[in-house]
């Protein structure tokens, strides 16, 4: 039978600054990345957030980023390999303490935004983020673009890594994503995208924004907390995937 997990990007709320609807969402979703404070979110809203995915049997990741709330963490800093590395272990850390108040537990950690774009590629970021999980939790398998730097390089060290494929994101050919500043980076359709997730996981594929066919491979599927309409595509997907056979599971334990 064919598995997959099904993830948002959630906790991005930041006092009375509301991001995307977290409660809705986990209805919905397997795994949820939960903000750590850097990019967005606030410690009590972390932990609502925290709270309502141990209700439902949600899986937690740590979404670790740039120090960056202005910009939401979507553009790049030039932060030192020592300076990250150190980001990494305590934005984990702090995740992994109001996960245990809130009766779950980190299980993964997802890099976020610009971070996580820039680990597609550049081998020195790349790096001392695999050393911060490394330092914090080994145990913690690291969630990232297939065919990536980040990948080669957490593989490299015996860190577990899992191939993920984003629902409401345009592909280049090369597998990557669409910059946000392209046309086509973002995608809204939830039928269209709904169809697009189900040829995914069924057949290997995905179409690229020039209408090239990518092969890829994905363990778990992305849908943005702060897209417009992501509770909508989310059960659209989710809707899709189960309708053509496909089972709905985290893969990691969401158990505390």
């Amino acid at each position: 039978m064919t598995m997959i997990d099904l993830n948002a990007d959630l906790g991005e709320s930041f006092g009375a600054w509301r991001m995307g609807d977290d409660a809705r969402m986990l209805d919905v979703v397997t795994s949820a990345n939960v903000a750590c404070g850097f990019h967005a979110g606030d410690p009590a809203g972390i932990l609502e957030t925290l709270t309502a995915a141990a209700d439902r049997g949600v899986s937690v990741g740590a979404h670790v980023g740039y120090p960056d709330l202005r910009g939401f963490g979507r553009r790049t800093i030039d932060v030192s390999p020592v300076d990250l590395t150190a980001d990494t272990v305590y934005q984990i850390g702090a995740l992994q303490a109001l996960a245990r108040a809130a009766g779950t537990r980190v299980a993964y950690v997802k890099p976020h935004g610009a971070l996580y774009n820039r680990i597609v590629h550049e081998d020195v970021q790349a790096r001392a983020v695999v050393d911060g999980i490394l330092a914090a939790d080994d145990s913690l398998p690291l969630v990232g673009l297939p065919g990536s730097v980040t990948q080669r390089i957490a593989e490299s060290v015996g860190l577990s890594f899992v191939a993920e494929a984003y629902a409401d994101r345009g592909y280049r050919p090369d597998g990557t994503l669409v910059p946000r500043s392209e046309p086509g980076a973002v995608l809204h359709d939830a039928d269209a995208i709904a169809r697009r997730m189900v040829g995914l996981v069924v057949d290997g594929s995905v179409e690229a924004v020039d209408g090239s066919v990518v092969t890829l491979s994905a363990r778990t599927i992305c849908v943005h907390g702060d897209t417009a309409g992501s509770v909508g595509i989310a059960v659209a997907l989710r809707s899709a995937l189960e309708r053509a056979g496909v089972t709905l599971s985290p893969f990691a334990s969401a158990a505390a």
